[in-house]
């Protein structure tokens, strides 16, 4: 993920009427951006649709359910590829990051016709011990015993893993792992039929990652080592308590 690029050590402080000129030309750039992640996401949903020929079922807390149910009676179906595989005894810190962000966010999807749910290959009941401890209300399926998480290549099997190469994200991948993480998008008509509209791997799946669009707002930006990226997420329930706060004085020298 992205590394921190601006020293917070003497950085340039100038009067206000420099900073508001810097500040309009930062803004001028900033609104290039916001239209082009319109123009985008219009270009996203232009994007062709994939109909759903194999017939997926999943454990739910209700019982085995079929891709068109998990979309609970909306058109739309929003899906974190959420990496837990079985036997493991806790989810991807990561994917953990991501899922923190979207108990709040649910309502506001539900009123737009769209239902979120995560997926995961461990079997059910792994799933419902781990989401208890993290305290999550959303919805969470196991695709054990199917194909789902591999043929959206989120999944692969330990031959895949052996050969050191795997193909994510649309092409290779150096790394190995059974598991990655993932953000899928499906469609049910009329009919009853079930389209894939748009999946997203990698660095995609930021757009889950809230609390980083505000961090990259902050002087030190996400603060990140080169190299180790998001190695010091942590399980929520896992962090060591936050530092105090420092005293006025000492707390101005941190970002001067």
């Amino acid at each position: 993920m992205n590394t921190t690029e601006t020293s917070t050590v003497n950085h340039p402080v100038v009067s206000k009427e420099r900073w508001v000129a810097e500040r309009k030309t930062l803004l001028a750039r900033e609104k290039e951006l916001t239209h082009l992640r319109d123009q985008i996401a219009r270009e996203r949903r232009a994007l062709p649709w994939e109909r759903i020929e194999k017939d997926y079922v999943f454990d739910a807390p209700e019982g085995r359910r079929a891709l068109a149910d998990l979309f609970e009676g909306r058109r739309q179906l929003l899906v974190q590829h959420f990496m837990l595989g079985p036997g493991w005894e806790q989810g991807c810190p990561s994917c953990s990051y991501m899922a923190d962000h979207t108990d709040g966010m649910n309502v506001h999807l539900a009123h737009r016709d769209v239902t979120f749910v995560a997926i995961s290959r461990a079997p059910l009941a792994e799933i419902e011990r781990f989401r208890r401890r993290m305290g999550w209300q959303f919805k969470w399926v196991s695709s054990n015993g199917s194909d789902f998480n591999y043929d959206f290549g989120v999944s692969f099997t330990p031959e895949e893993v052996t050969k050191g190469k795997l193909h994510y994200n649309y092409g290779e991948w150096p790394l190995a792992g059974e598991e990655w993480p993932g953000i899928s998008v499906f469609c049910k008509d009329d009919a009853g039929e079930v389209f894939h509209t748009y999946s997203t791997y990698g660095r995609g799946v930021e757009v889950m990652m809230g609390t980083y669009n505000l961090l990259d707002l902050t002087p030190k930006g996400r603060d990140e080592n080169a190299g180790q990226g998001m190695a010091w997420v942590r399980h929520h329930d896992r962090y060591e308590p936050a530092p105090a706060a420092k005293p006025a004085a000492a707390a101005g020298s941190s970002c001067h």
